[in-house]
């Protein structure tokens, strides 16, 4: 029986290999989104196919890991592996994200017995989708690019060029595409030789026992966790923009949780809708998606593993939004990003006191590209924007920090994107007055605006500007995410989801959402308006409005005798 020493070192050592994994993806990758913004999921897998390390990325990334090798491994075969295999996959329905989020896995062949699996996603530039860069209008899986189920790309370490040339003479952009997905096999090879030396050092049955006890000790933590929380159940709805299709008309997102003894259900089916549009998330995703937010409740503190999440029931209607089936479109899988925060605002109705508000509710992504005229070459590059998050009963919410789903990525700094694009960032701030005022307000969102220096296209990539961040425990709503088109000018229009062409000197601005506040506003500390005011976060006429505190501009120092005034008149109290 191993001992749990042995256990944690054999734990640790997998935790680093895996952020060895990540380091030589960085290193070695082409695409900014993956080196810079690291847009990317890194994991370890037992012989089964449940996670027992991973490197910090993009949650939902490797939330669904799992699934992809899991349905890989059914469609290969194990029997069928050798050492030195290298598959990829991005058929949606088994890789759980879209043709571009593509997963590259190995098994890990250690004296003639497989002993684990090493796996990374990442999303490559372009597999002949129908549309360079991102797609938001198709209406079947086929117009969503080349599919790839569980397909070999290295036979016993041989790379197999017939593979590698079909994407190169079907991608736009084949040698950013290609030497990413090397940078991928090259993760993958690296955590081959890590585990392998793991085992060699320890021995194949303590690396079996220890991966067996890191996950019934990640299923102790949390069913400990679930056992401590409020019993019931609550439902909720939040929406998403349009399904790409019909503009005009959000989507609703609906699930209920329910909490019984040591376990958790999470409810989607009464989301019934079928999108026209590819917001229709496999169920892989939705998997991903609920685990991130019971991960977040249950055990925040403590490395993830499958353990965590066996006192965890999810279920869903095949063929609807949250459960896609060929041919339904999926590639614009945004309900994945946007459904852990409908698990939580359910739970905010029974247990307020531990949940946040809602964030700003989306990751914001701008995707702009066009020819630059510096190379003559094709350019492409994107960035997510930070949000505020929500408040608590702990404190306020953070301040422009990266959506909740992607907790290992970082945006993509001005001088990278003014140096690989012709473009300039006239401006990058925080958003004043965007936070829910509350007595621990949201945290603020971010304004970025963009000029082009060439004439380009720009992708928004937001589907959560129609509806607010909403508040817990009496907290007002956060301000919406909006993007302006020629901000300023006569023609400035408001857009979401949309494709835009500029000429040269055209330009784009996106806002993001600040968090839901907490609590009353008026609740809060005078001394803690006043601060903020100072810091830029909340403007003189916002802290006499939202919160009930008049401040003096010249000397910055609260009137207690008028605040007192405004906050009795305004809650109708003597």
């Amino acid at each position: 029986m191993i001992d749990s020493i042995t256990v944690e070192v054999i734990r640790h050592s997998m935790l680093s290999a895996a952020n060895e994994m990540a380091r030589n993806l960085c290193r070695t990758a082409y695409n900014t989104i993956v080196y810079e913004i690291h847009d990317y999921g890194i994991s370890f897998h037992d012989r089964d196919g449940n996670c027992i390390a991973e490197a910090p990325g993009i949650a939902i990334f490797s939330g669904s890991n799992d699934y992809g090798v899991q349905k890989s491994v059914e469609f290969i075969g194990r029997d069928n592996m050798k050492p030195g295999d290298v598959y990829m996959v991005n058929y949606p329905y088994w890789s759980a994200a879209h043709t571009l989020d593509v997963l590259v896995f190995t098994p890990i062949i250690f004296e003639g017995e497989l002993i684990a699996f090493a796996s990374c996603r990442v999303h490559l530039l372009d597999l002949k989708q129908k549309d360079a860069g991102y797609v938001l209008d198709s209406t079947d899986m086929y117009q969503e690019g080349i599919f790839f189920p569980a397909t070999k790309i290295y036979d016993e370490g041989k790379v197999l060029e017939d593979i590698f040339n079909i994407i190169r003479f079907n991608s736009r952009l084949p040698d950013r595409t290609i030497g990413d997905l090397q940078a991928q096999v090259s993760a993958v090879h690296t955590g081959d030789v890590r585990m392998k030396e793991i085992a060699k050092k320890y021995g194949k049955q303590a690396l079996f026992e220890a991966m067996q006890e890191i996950n019934e000790h990640g299923e102790r933590l949390s069913r400990a966790a679930v056992s401590r929380l409020p019993k019931g159940t609550w439902t909720a709805t939040d929406y998403c923009d349009s399904d790409g299709i019909d503009l005009d008309t959000k989507i609703a997102m609906t699930c209920s949780v329910t909490v019984e003894g040591d376990k958790m259900v999470i409810d989607w089916t009464a989301t019934d809708t079928i999108a026209k549009g590819p917001i229709n998330l496999p169920v892989g995703g939705t998997i991903a998606a609920s685990r991130l937010a019971f991960k977040s409740l249950t055990t925040p503190d403590s490395f993830i593993c499958a353990g965590n999440f066996r006192n965890l029931e999810i279920k869903t209607k095949p063929g609807t939004l949250l459960h896609a089936e060929p041919p339904m479109p999926t590639f614009t899988l945004w309900t994945g990003l946007l459904a852990p925060e409908v698990v939580t605002k359910a739970l905010s109705q029974g247990i307020p006191n531990v949940v946040p508000a809602c964030t700003g509710g989306d990751v914001c992504d701008i995707m702009a590209l066009g020819v630059n005229p510096r190379t003559n070459q094709f350019w492409l590059e994107a960035t997510n924007d930070a949000v505020g998050f929500g408040g608590h009963a702990g404190g306020d919410g953070e301040d422009g920090i990266m959506h909740p789903t992607e907790p290992g990525c970082r945006n993509n700094p001005v001088e990278i994107l003014e140096s690989k694009a012709p473009l300039l960032i006239e401006r990058y701030s925080y958003r004043q007055d965007s936070a829910g005022a509350g007595k621990n307000r949201g945290g603020v969102g971010i304004e970025r605006a963009y000029k082009f220096l060439a004439p380009s296209n720009a992708i928004v990539i937001n589907y959560k500007t129609k509806s607010d961040p909403w508040g817990v425990n009496g907290g007002n709503v956060g301000v919406r995410n909006r993007v302006l088109v020629n901000p300023g000018e006569a023609n400035e229009k408001v857009v979401g989801v949309s494709n835009n062409a500029f000429g040269v000197g055209g330009k784009i601005t996106n806002l993001t959402g600040g968090g839901g506040g907490w609590g009353n506003p008026f609740e809060r500390e005078p001394e803690r308006v006043l601060e903020d005011v100072i810091q830029g976060y909340v403007s003189l006429d916002s802290a006499e409005r939202d919160y009930g505190v008049k401040i003096d501009a010249a000397s910055l120092t609260v009137d207690i005798a008028k605040t007192n005034g405004l906050r009795s008149s305004k809650s109708g109290k003597p």
